[in-house]
């Protein structure tokens, strides 16, 4: 592949997936045009490429997949200050108006009009260039390497869950379900910010283990539904076994301040309401079915604080290459198997698959740009 044209790794129907030349993007005066390195292959990614669709966002036409990327600036508008070519950036994928309510009271992951990476009918980042508001692109320290960079997006969803909406504390006690990467992640970022327990729950003991060596104190394993039992029942008990192994209580320094489901299952979101303290804060990171059952009279009697996480805010970004800059969020580990551009569509099969042939699991697989070997992780 020349470097003088753009390769990209097209989604043109549900399970149709092919490369495409697409043109250069031109640039605004406040924008940077960024050769991308690296690119993590998210859930969603997976999920336009196999539904077609996510609620309301729909495949109509031919869409780049994409949006976990780090890369170096090419070309850079002439109103930009903060950047220069050469410069090695994460890149935020989210381009917002900056006019509305929602951007300017601070919460712009709300606003009505983003532009995001991969999501119908924005074209992603997985091509040779990526044209992006050069406030969107986050200089990455020398100690650094681009795939830390692409990595930088799912742990931003963490932090966004974690630090930001949950407000976490020092000493404060943590239940993560789902230890798929968003939950090692908010698990990574809950230690970082001192959390006193991580507790990691999933039903894939070798999630757990992983879990365990990365950045949890312990770890849980629902037990399975027995004959005749409705999902409420189920968690009701879960959480009550959860509290005997695990020694948690209601009130007091043995109680649960922050629960976070990274997994969507209806039962973890049942389970986590069990399981919060009185008062406590549980935070919605995971989707899944988009109407489930809860125990409302639990939420209004121990009077919790829920919340809905969608993606990242202010501050995120930063705080991400900060933790990770200063040694105190590893990302390495959790990138299990890295591709070539042209071997884009085994990366998609692999992660559906959620293991490698040689039966190695996922947690996160990573695409090299163009020309790009996938053992370069400078």
């Amino acid at each position: 592949m020349s470097t003088t044209n753009n390769p990209s790794f097209v989604l043109r129907a549900i399970e149709d997936v092919v490369f495409e030349e697409r043109p250069i993007p031109e640039i605004k005066d406040d924008e940077a045009l960024v050769e991308v390195k690296k690119t993590g292959i998210c859930g969603s990614d997976v999920h336009y490429l196999v539904h077609g669709r996510i609620g309301q966002f729909i495949v109509e036409k031919p869409m780049v997949l994409g949006h976990e990327s780090a890369g170096i600036v090419s070309k850079v508008g002439k109103k930009v200050k903060t950047l220069k070519v050469g410069d090695r950036v994460a890149m935020e994928p989210g381009e917002t108006c900056r006019s509305c309510e929602d951007c300017k009271r601070g919460r712009y992951e709300l606003c009505p009009d983003m532009i995001f990476a991969a999501t119908p009918p924005y074209d992603g980042t997985l091509a040779r260039y990526y044209r992006i508001p050069a406030d969107l692109c986050y200089k990455l320290p020398d100690h650094l390497t681009l795939e830390d960079g692409a990595m930088m997006e799912p742990l931003s969803v963490a932090i966004h869950s974690v630090a930001n909406l949950a407000g976490l504390r020092a000493n404060q006690s943590v239940v993560i379900f789902g230890a798929g990467p968003v939950g090692l992640l908010c698990m990574a970022v809950a230690k970082a910010l001192g959390a006193s327990r991580v507790i990691a729950v999933d039903i894939v003991p070798s999630r757990l283990e992983f879990a365990k060596g990365y950045a949890a104190t312990e770890t849980y394993v629902p037990p399975k539904f027995q004959e005749g039992e409705t999902k409420i029942q189920y968690s009701e008990r879960n959480a009550n076994l959860m509290k005997t192994q695990l020694g948690i209580e209601e009130r007091g320094p043995k109680a649960i301040d922050l629960v976070l489901d990274a997994s969507g299952a209806e039962v973890s979101i049942q389970t986590a309401l069990f399981i919060a303290r009185q008062g406590g804060t549980v935070v919605q990171v995971g989707m899944g079915a988009p109407e489930i059952v809860v125990p409302i009279t639990t939420l209004l009697t121990k009077e919790l604080t829920v919340k809905g996480s969608f993606r990242y805010g202010p501050g995120d970004y930063e705080l991400a290459v900060a933790l990770v800059s200063q040694g105190k969020v590893d990302l390495k580990p959790l990138v299990t198997h890295r591709f070539a551009f042209e071997d884009a569509k085994e990366a998609f099969q692999t992660t559906r698959a959620g293991k490698s042939p040689d039966g190695k699991p996922v947690i996160k697989a990573v695409i090299s740009g163009p020309d790009v070997s996938p053992h370069d992780l400078s």
